[in-house]
């Protein structure tokens, strides 16, 4: 008889456990849902029909369970605020998922400047770190986690990544550009703030973009059929397989992305690639004016023709062309020494500059800069004209650097410039040519900012002319 009830236990258990609904990684404790929308949840189960109770309104919301064992359903998220729970429960089954809190999320990506942890890489730190590791603090609701780096020939269903609380050891951890951002989000807003890092150092673009993606602006675009051991992340769609379809319909509000180093060999192709990528994002989520905020990559001394300044202007053409998009221009705090500018803080205000004047609200800041719009010739000047994005340019009374003029024989010499008295343009004059046809700012490997706007946000590289050189 004992062997008899022992054996219907241990039936009863394999079945309570086989039931379990079961969660993907992204739904799990500690994480981050996005305040008063409708946010995505999905796993699979065993029953018929899943339930699922938030503990902020106690109203449970059911989902049919398909023949594959999926589900998913839409939940009502209130006010920003938390702790919460939510319960799943198949019938036969329950799972919590504790120490939830409601606010704004952000999905950050890109290649290692994105990746690059608080603690910086070996021999490379990030300015400031030490203050901003100690400051860490669970208190402040601030939560992160990073997308374990998978590549893969499909899209995967669900990827290794767990929510940390804001502590020393989590935010050492977390890439700097993500987690300054979130930092500066939660400190204007006053709520919490999560952000999801999925990114892999030296990446292609072509790599987080989608097979379907390609297919439809791209078809020549090779598959791969095989994991490359060496480069996986240089291999088209096998980063979005394995580190962004896991993701897929997780609820944030827009995208940060720091990408562009390794795209420099192609920066004919950045600014199409980077509508095809948005236009990607938005579709998947469906999310037609989703916020895209991107970085524009940093001056440094490339040891190849292949510099960084062809990639920039395509940056600032796909900013120019995409709607719904901000571009965190980075001309004055590039580094000679490394490609990993040391000066992350900066990069993560502007970033949140963009999303706060852009998406939240807020007044009294221009954070985007001014984009050079056309040139007018008078003899030997030249003056500049641009779209001020609501700024003035400056500084006033100082000669500006970086500028060059040539003639119709297409050779550059250094220019004296200065911005116009009304503040709105800037007057070129180049003593070496006579009859001037193109101007050119800033438009080298490596070069220091010297025009910027009120707010110290600096106009990037940029150049009237379109020759191949």
């Amino acid at each position: 008889m004992k062997r008899i009830l022992l054996s219907l236990s241990l039936a009863l258990l394999a079945f309570t456990a086989g039931a379990a609904v079961k969660l993907p990684a992204i739904i799990s404790d500690n994480m981050v849902l996005q305040r008063e929308t409708q946010v995505a949840l999905w796993g699979t189960a065993d029953g018929k029909t899943v339930s699922v109770t938030p503990s902020w309104s106690g109203t449970p919301v059911s989902a049919k369970v398909g023949r594959d064992g999926s589900w998913s359903l839409r939940l009502d998220t209130p006010k920003a605020g938390g702790p919460y729970e939510i319960s799943f429960s198949d019938g036969s089954a329950t799972l919590s998922v504790k120490n939830i809190l409601i606010g704004e999320v952000w999905l950050c990506s890109g290649q290692s400047n994105m990746s690059m942890p608080m603690s910086g890489f070996a021999g490379q730190p990030i300015e400031g770190a030490l203050e901003v590791i100690l400051d860490a603090n669970p208190q402040v609701p601030v939560r992160m986690c990073m997308v374990g780096r998978k590549a893969s020939l499909s899209p995967e269903k669900d990827c290794k990544l767990s929510w940390k609380e804001n502590t020393p050891e989590a935010a050492s951890r977390q890439g700097a550009v993500s987690y300054l951002f979130a930092l500066r989000l939660q400190k204007v807003l006053g709520v919490p703030v999560g952000v999801i890092n999925t990114s892999w150092g030296g990446s292609y673009m072509e790599t987080w973009i989608s097979k379907e993606a390609f297919a439809k602006d791209w078809p020549d675009v090779k598959i791969p059929q095989a994991v490359s051991e060496k480069s996986p992340h240089h291999q088209a769609t096998l980063l979005f397989n394995g580190m962004v379809a896991p993701l897929i319909p997780f609820t944030f509000k827009g995208i940060v992305w720091y990408q562009g180093e390794s795209n420099r060999p192609r920066a004919k192709d950045y600014a199409r690639l980077t509508a095809t990528y948005v236009e990607m994002m938005r579709t998947l989520w469906n999310a037609p004016e989703m916020p895209f905020y991107a970085v524009q990559i940093a001056p440094y001394n490339y040891s190849n023709p292949q510099g960084p300044v062809f990639l920039m202007e395509a940056q600032e053409k796909a900013d120019e062309a995409i709607p719904h998009t901000g571009l965190a221009r980075t001309l004055d705090i590039g580094d000679f020494y490394t490609i990993h500018p040391p000066r992350k803080r900066e990069v993560a205000d502007r970033l949140a500059a963009l999303a706060l004047s852009h998406d939240y609200g807020l007044k009294g800041i221009a954070a985007d800069a001014p984009v050079f719009k056309a040139m007018k010739v008078d003899g030997a000047k030249i003056t500049l004209s641009f779209d001020l994005k609501g700024s003035n340019l400056g500084p006033v009374n100082k000669p500006l650097e970086g500028f060059e003029v040539a003639g119709e024989d297409k050779v550059f010499h250094p220019a004296e410039a200065k911005v116009s008295g009304n503040k709105k343009g800037v007057v070129v004059v180049c003593k070496e040519v006579e009859k001037p046809v193109a101007v050119r700012y800033a438009f080298h490997n490596y070069a220091q900012a010297s025009l910027f706007n009120d707010f110290g946000i600096p106009v990037g590289p940029f150049r009237s002319d379109d020759w191949d050189q």
